[in-house]
């Protein structure tokens, strides 16, 4: 299947990706709201993983802000698991 051209959304020319330039030609007020770094810092020994939860124990974390991720680690630290 095919699909029709975007007359809104063209497909990019060689010329169109020659003349584009990076991040670095924004505006600084709007370049400083872009996160400098992302992922966890060098040296980290977290591992993702993915659990289920009772909804009221996340909704209890959650409530007390920023981290709360780092808290329920720590919550499970505590309790020798």
């Amino acid at each position: 299947m095919t699909s029709k051209p975007d007359p809104e959304n063209p497909e990019w020319t060689d010329e169109m990706f020659a003349r584009s330039r990076g991040p670095e030609s924004l505006p600084d007020e709007l370049l400083s709201s872009f996160r400098k770094h992302g992922g966890r810092p060098r040296g980290s020994n977290k591992q993702p993983v993915s659990l289920r939860l009772d909804r009221d124990v996340i909704a209890k974390f959650k409530a007390t802000g920023p981290g709360w991720q780092s808290r329920i680690n720590e919550a499970l630290r505590r309790a020798r698991i």
